[in-house]
């Protein structure tokens, strides 16, 4: 047994640091026997894939061999509220325990800083939408004077969607780096900074492939100085990676452009180029360049996604992508003959050119292995283009340097060598370990799926599944999260299960996906005495209700990817080619995968206990429902509705007590 498996054996030991400080502590088998391997991988230099149940408490499993083997790391998370939870919470109390003098650092993208130039900047010449925006800017002015960080998240209350955030934070085009005057202060270089002195970092999925694709996070000098690199939510790898190795050019970011270019020129250079005719091609191409996309599409209510050869061959779509590279050009041109002025004009030249690059790029043929498509929203459009998967990238950065790699979630596929996972991700020749919950599913939890139903393809389900979450709900006496699977269904099952429950005597409260922040939705769950939230994608995972304020979780349908999504057709065709079964090898595989995360919801201790509803009568069924109850923990299962109803009047009058 090597010196750092010692270690970790003896802290997680019945009378080791973890106890004497926990008062609650108790050995967990499981948690232990991750930990273990986790050691061993980086003792060895190994690469770890472990799939960790719920429960399992995999967080202090890879931190503490981590802080004990005396290595230098990083670890990455898929959501920024797991990189504060690490940072502000789990890693303090740890350093404590083990009493260890670890420096930590946590290092987020530049949207979460405060820029104090563009801060200054919106005091002085931006005129603001409205009476909020100007009190929320007020409040950021206010918090700022005494923030050591900048981290935006500091601020209680600030929505994420606020139209304040673009304009007092930096992006890699509008940056100054070190021509900026407030460069010395700057708190994103601070943070990198403090990175790169730290033994421990804590980053995010999307900072750390940002970094591989632009070279513009502080990760490039940082992952080649680690020996450890851990990535928890690593379910989320592959999509975060995809998302930022690609190419993206959007309609926003021309606006955006045009906007500064004009503030720039007529503020600093009046007269020595025709501003407001450079500005107004910009702007004008950007919006000709949306309604080209948008075709015979009259009016578009939410973002959708257009096959690129939808559109590619159409003279209309192909005239404004090479109009558009054609005025950002120009744009280059003339910002580059006053480009001595300063070094706002040297900025703004780079992002006239790059914009240029990428829309002469769209215009050509797509590399081989790539897949392009067409985001079209109300206002904006977005041309992109992205790999199928981030096997080639991850293979590269595990073959680039000797170090440990470890890669850990809840979910990480449906068979012991999780190929799911690591298919996606390159890491076929990785070590694997599955690591099962502690948590008597059979015990705690009841499955029902009801084999009486609409199937999801007729015009009826969305209004079965609201009376039957109705009808969870009043039995739970609230306590009812309803997962749905596209924005449609949402707004359709809330709709109709506000209006079934507000005719109640004692009505239950609806809370609706969109209606408030996330953070803000879970706390009024929480808070109210009789609630059902409804939610989309952002809720199915990351979300963590323990005890009886959630008993139970209602599921719309089987979670299959979308068919017409371009980056799931290429990627069938691919399998098709490798002569695969799509069907069975991605869709069922992806379903079963979505499926696990969202039933994770439900039990979330060793007390909790509640009812997965799965309104989608196929499970049942059909064949591949063997595979989607195979990737479920082994609950109970009830066959009737009121079996169901009748196990959730049970656990909630138990909890009430007598």
């Amino acid at each position: 047994m090597s010196e750092i498996e010692a270690a970790v054996l003896e802290a997680f030991g019945p009378s080791g640091p973890l106890s004497r400080a926990e008062t609650h502590y108790r050995e967990r088998g499981a948690q232990l026997e991750l930990a273990m391997a986790v050691a061993r991988a980086i003792e060895r230099r190994e690469v770890l894939v472990a799939e960790a149940g719920t429960g399992v408490g995999k967080t202090f499993a890879y931190l503490v061999p981590a802080l004990l083997s005396g290595v230098r790391a990083l670890v990455s998370t898929a959501t920024k509220s797991l990189q504060d939870q690490l940072f502000l919470r789990d890693l303090p109390r740890l350093r404590e325990a083990l009493r260890l003098p670890v420096t930590v650092a946590l290092l987020k993208g530049r949207s979460s800083y405060l820029c104090l130039q563009r801060l200054q900047q919106a005091r002085q010449s931006v005129s603001l939408p409205d009476r909020h925006a100007a009190r929320t800017l007020a409040r950021v002015e206010q918090w700022a004077l005494g923030s050591a960080s900048g981290d935006l998240a500091e601020l209680e209350g600030l929505d994420e969607r606020s139209s304040i955030l673009p304009l007092v934070t930096s992006t890699r085009e509008n940056c100054l780096g070190s021509d900026c005057p407030q460069f010395r202060s700057c708190h994103v270089m601070k943070a990198r900074r403090d990175a790169m002195a730290a033994d421990l970092v804590v980053v995010n999925h999307h900072l750390f492939f940002a970094d591989l694709a632009l070279r513009d996070t502080g990760m490039a000098e940082l992952l080649p100085s680690v020996e450890l690199a851990v990535f928890d939510e690593a379910h989320q790898l592959g999509e975060a990676g995809v998302a930022f190795l690609g190419e993206a050019l959007s309609s926003a970011q021309v606006i955006d452009f045009a906007r500064d270019l004009l503030a720039a020129g007529l503020g600093q250079a009046r007269g020595l180029q025709p501003w407001n005719d450079l500005a107004a091609g910009c702007d004008l191409a950007a919006r000709e360049l949306r309604l080209a996309a948008a075709g015979p599409l009259r009016e578009v209510r939410a973002s959708i996604k257009l096959r690129w050869d939808d559109r590619a061959d159409q003279p209309a779509f192909a005239d404004a992508v090479a109009a558009l590279g054609r005025v950002c050009r120009e744009a280059a041109t003339a910002l580059g003959v006053v480009s001595e002025i300063g070094p706002d004009f040297v900025k703004l030249a780079e992002r006239a050119v790059a914009l240029a690059d990428q829309a002469e790029g769209f215009a050509a043929v797509a590399p081989a292995g790539r897949v392009r498509w067409i985001d079209l929203g109300t206002h904006a459009v977005r041309l992109a283009e992205s790999p199928l998967d981030v096997s080639e990238t991850m293979r590269a950065q595990v073959a680039a340097a000797t170090k440990a790699w470890v890669f850990t979630s809840a979910t990480l596929g449906a068979d012991e060598q999780l190929r799911w996972f690591t298919e996606q991700t390159g890491l076929d020749a990785a070590r694997t370990l599955r690591v099962d919950s502690p948590f008597d599913y059979a015990v705690q939890a009841r499955l029902y799926v009801p084999a009486r139903f609409p199937k999801p393809n007729e015009p009826g389900h969305p209004l079965a599944v609201a009376r039957l979450a109705a009808a969870c709900a009043r039995a739970a006496g609230g306590r009812t999260f309803v997962l749905t699977t596209t924005l449609r269904a949402l707004s359709t099952v809330a709709q109709a299960l506000e209006t079934d429950l507000s005719a109640d005597a004692d009505p239950i409260t609806v809370l609706t996906q969109g209606s408030a922040p996330k953070r803000q939705l879970l706390q009024r769950f929480l808070d109210a005495p009789r609630a059902v939230l409804v939610g989309s994608q952002s809720f199915w995972e990351g979300i963590d209700v323990p005890g009886d304020a959630l008993q139970c979780v209602i599921i719309d349908k089987l979670p299959f990817p979308p068919p017409s999504d371009p980056l799931v057709e290429a990627r069938v065709k691919r399998l098709e080619s490798q002569g695969r079964s799509a069907f069975n090898d991605y869709f069922v595989a992806e379903a079963a995968v979505s499926l696990k995360q969202g039933a994770g919801r439900l039990i979330r201790s060793e007390t909790d206990r509640g009812l997965l509803v799965v309104c989608d009568p196929r499970m049942a069924t059909m064949g591949y429902g063997r595979a989607m109850r195979a990737a479920l923990p082994p609950m109970g299962v009830v066959a009737e509705e009121a079996d169901a109803l009748a196990w959730l009047r049970h656990i909630s009058t138990a909890e009430q007590g007598p």
